[in-house]
């Protein structure tokens, strides 16, 4: 699935390549999938893509927006798979749930192997779409400071109990992040994941917070993490510490076994000794 950092890379290509391109056709695509969430039947999104042009993309969350012009906004989010671009005269995948045909011939696809959204929006509905409205401060924006972070930990614990994966992975309490990347975040704060948030030293809150940020911006900066792809088809450069390819080996920083434990709906990879 597509995190933060990774649809962070996505936007940054689109604008580097599809800003300003003129569709001359969009299609749904040709692979049925239960699970790709459309808002428009397949000849309505074709008529109203038809001749609109590419504008500066951008992402908030697990959200990738890319504005239509003029008057619509295509987003794509909570999804998994391949958004692909691909020059004039290049092949297509055989594949694909969502398709953009440019002008000059240059085509770019979507294909999710998972569940996901590509909906198409008048410009500003998009705001009220479940996930998107009322969306929390991401790790990226300048409000999210460490107060800021501490008081979303007061304000948790008034209504319930959680554990550190659940603030990480669960309700987007902190939107752009999700299993895969919150695993290295816990292991960059010695922290379980089973861990109660209740439990936390105000040392532990600082280490936590220090471990979202530098952990998002690390991953940013490799262009995303090693087994996701970006517009081009390359997997991005952040090789994950804690992952199923860890377990049953010896831990980066001590040598203990990292373990693998099945927790709130998905695997989790954690060293027994550096995060008790």
């Amino acid at each position: 699935m597509f995190e933060l950092p990774e649809l962070i890379t996505l936007a940054r290509q689109s604008n580097g390549t599809l800003l300003g391109k003129t569709i001359r056709e969009g299609t749904l695509g040709n692979s049925p999938h239960k699970f790709v969430w459309y808002n428009r039947k397949p000849e309505e999104f074709t008529n109203l893509t038809c001749g609109k042009t590419i504008g500066r993309a951008y992402t908030r969350g697990r959200w990738l927006f890319i504005p239509l012009e003029p008057g619509y906004i295509l987003v794509f989010g909570e999804c998994g798979g391949k958004i692909l671009f691909h020059s004039a005269g290049k092949e297509l995948p055989a594949k694909y749930h969502l398709y953009l045909r440019f002008e000059d011939g240059s085509a770019l696809t979507l294909l999710t192997q998972m569940w996901g959204a590509m909906e198409l929006f008048d410009a500003g509905q998009e705001k009220e779409r479940k996930y998107i409205k009322d969306m929390r401060t991401t790790p990226i924006e300048p409000e999210f400071t460490f107060p800021y972070f501490s008081t979303l930990i007061d304000e948790l614990l008034l209504e319930e109990k959680r554990s550190l994966k659940s603030l990480l992975t669960q309700d987007q309490l902190i939107p752009g992040l999700g299993n895969a990347i919150a695993q290295d975040i816990l292991f960059g704060a010695h922290l379980h994941p089973r861990r109660s948030l209740a439990d936390l030293t105000p040392g532990q809150r600082r280490d936590l917070y220090t471990a979202i940020t530098t952990t998002v911006r690390e991953v940013i900066e490799n262009g995303g993490r090693n087994d996701e792809y970006d517009l081009f088809g390359n997997p991005g450069s952040y090789v994950r510490i804690m992952n199923s390819a860890s377990a049953g080996k010896p831990c980066p920083e001590c040598g203990r076994t990292v373990e693998k434990i099945q927790y709130l709906g998905g695997a989790c990879y954690f060293c027994p000794k550096c995060q008790q």
